[in-house]
């Protein structure tokens, strides 16, 4: 399983980002996916998560702000990221959930390698 987030960066309070996660070694259709996020001397959080049928959630805290989807026939997930403000600097992780079809705590997810997010002026 790989899991390869990228895009992150340098961004300006108020500004956006995109971030993708292609995938590899697994069925991606077939799993739930998730964005995680993980700030210094903090625990890790969840952010986001998509069914399989692209049913989407949302953390309270990046509801309205940010928009999870996924393109099953690019093995890609995607976060974009809009008003980004300095507490959401971190790093981002993406994840698929531990077994096929159903829903998995993101705590079980298998997460891959993240991609630093940072906001400030």
């Amino acid at each position: 399983v790989q899991l390869q987030a990228s895009g992150g960066g340098l961004v300006q309070p108020g500004g956006s980002l995109r971030l993708s996660c292609e995938a590899s070694g697994f069925t991606f259709s077939r799993y739930w996916m998730y964005w995680l996020r993980q700030a210094p001397g903090k625990e890790l959080e969840w952010v986001s998560r998509i069914n399989i049928r692209s049913a989407t959630y949302y953390a309270d805290f990046v509801k309205g702000r940010f928009t999870i989807s996924r393109d099953n026939t690019k093995n890609t997930v995607y976060l974009q990221m809009n008003d980004l403000k300095p507490e959401d600097t971190a790093v981002y992780y993406c994840a698929k959930s531990s077994t096929e079809i159903l829903y998995t705590d993101y705590k079980t997810a298998v997460r891959g390698q993240g991609t630093q997010v940072t906001v400030s002026s």
